[in-house]
């Protein structure tokens, strides 16, 4: 297999979680633009259909529920009927809750904290066995600067992202003599549909400094991580917009 400096992954196959929109979407585009085929992974049927088109034939359609805890466990199954087999996995399915804890409604608390914790652990070790198997793969996930700093704002995001910041780093350990990269990309504030739930007054305080991220800029960097030499593990990338004030 013979790859180029503008197609560095052709002839991998990767698989990404809430692919149909945000990071999710920027990352599956960045990733076919390098060669790769990607299973695009959503519970959005819609949505990933047009993403895909939006893609071309490099893009395959994974409609699943990852809150369903058996379509969850078939992620491996139906990406390897899909693709054959699978070399690179961005986690990057998240959902956000932001304010006062007070206010929050425990529902929403577990519902997030499924999805953002529970949820990449149980696709992580679906998907480790077979790239064990084959001695090599590549996991990334979706963290937030938040995972770094005790954001006052978003308690429970913010904790969410503390502890499948742990994982990453700890799993790494395990995995790394199996040639296995297991990496994570921390941004700040990135303009998608979860800054939805911002508070209004920090929302338009963040668009009038020009300090938000685009999903693109986030992609870009997993490139990067991705085309790494095998040596070279890049754990965790936090980026955030310049003019951004912790």
């Amino acid at each position: 297999m013979t790859t180029s400096t503008t197609t560095p992954l052709q002839g991998q196959v990767a698989a990404v979680t809430g692919a149909a929109s945000g990071i999710g979407f920027a990352s599956a585009q960045a990733l076919v633009q390098a060669g790769a085929r990607v299973v695009l992974v959503d519970r959005d049927q819609a949505a990933l259909d047009r993403a895909c088109a939006a893609l071309g034939a490099q893009a395959l359609p994974l409609v699943l529920d990852l809150l369903d805890p058996k379509q969850c466990a078939t992620l491996l199954a139906r990406v390897l009927e899909l693709a054959g087999r699978l070399d690179i996995f961005h986690a990057n399915a998240g959902l956000y809750v932001g304010g006062d804890l007070v206010e929050n409604d425990p529902d929403a608390i577990d519902r997030m904290l499924n999805l953002n914790v529970n949820v990449v652990m149980k696709n992580v070790h679906n998907v480790l066995p077979h790239m064990i198997e084959r001695g090599v793969g590549d996991i990334i996930v979706t963290s937030s600067l938040a995972a770094h700093f005790p954001t006052p704002w978003e308690p429970v995001y913010a904790s969410s992202k503390w502890a499948i910041n742990c994982f990453v780093q700890t799993v790494r350990r395990q995995v790394f003599k199996h040639g296995i990269r297991v990496g994570s990309i921390s941004p700040g504030p990135v303009i998608t549909s979860l800054l939805a739930d911002w508070p209004a007054e920090k929302l338009a305080e963040a668009k009038a400094k020009g300090s938000l991220l685009e999903a693109s800029e986030v992609a870009d960097v997993v490139i990067f991580m991705l085309t790494r030499p095998r040596g070279m593990t890049i754990r965790d990338v936090v980026m955030m917009p310049t003019q951004f004030d912790l």
